[in-house]
């Protein structure tokens, strides 16, 4: 027991420090030489828990959509009707006290058009990630619509995937001009998209 806890110690571990490399570098730009010196762990010990590199990748990746399925789960729980929610997640991307936006940390943001071309196995879990976080973001924008927070033109499924293309692309944007505007303008568009007379 106790060895296997030092075991998945080590594994996660391994993709923690894998994952700050990736957000700096990309997939492609972390070669395994690099990975296994800030890990501090030796050749041997990485192919222990992961068969390849793109298997390492894939381990990231589900990791990764299941914390931040958990960060969802906190956002969307919080006190509010569906339009102030829906804006708590929102305004996460553009600020999240000392951890760094949620733009800054996604790796939707960082891989989607590399892995795309890259691994099938590793597009088919991010794109899995982004489709809980479309589910999420609909069932919101029909809780709101409920409420009355959100205009009952809303069309849920088409409002949550224009929302987040926007907010992708913006954070594609900040991230190329090291501006948050692109974000603040999303912002500015989504509250107009919520209004009772907005539609985006």
């Amino acid at each position: 027991m106790v060895t296997r806890k030092k075991s998945d110690l080590t594994r996660n571990h391994i993709l923690e420090i894998g994952k700050e490399l990736v957000l700096r570098k990309g997939f492609g730009g972390v070669g395994l030489k690099e990975l296994l010196e800030q890990s501090a762990v030796p050749k041997g010990s990485f192919y222990y828990y992961f068969a390849s590199k793109e298997a390492f990748g894939c381990a990231l990746l589900k990791q990764y959509c299941t914390d931040y399925a958990e960060r969802l789960d906190t956002f969307f729980a919080w006190k509010g009707n569906g339009r102030q929610r829906l804006l708590h997640y929102w305004n996460a991307w553009i600020s999240d006290g000392n951890a760094g936006s949620l733009a800054d940390r996604c790796l939707v943001v960082k891989l989607a058009a590399e892995i795309s071309d890259l691994s099938e196995n590793m597009r088919v879990i991010l794109l899995g990630g982004v489709d809980d976080l479309l589910r999420r973001i609909s069932t919101t924008l029909t809780e709101g619509r409920e409420d009355g927070s959100i205009s009952p033109s809303c069309v849920p499924e088409k409002m949550a995937r224009s929302l987040y293309s926007l907010w992708l692309g913006a954070a594609i944007l900040a991230k190329l001009g090291k501006d948050k505007a692109p974000l603040d303008q999303a912002m500015f568009a989504t509250e107009q998209a919520l209004s009772a007379s907005g539609s985006l």
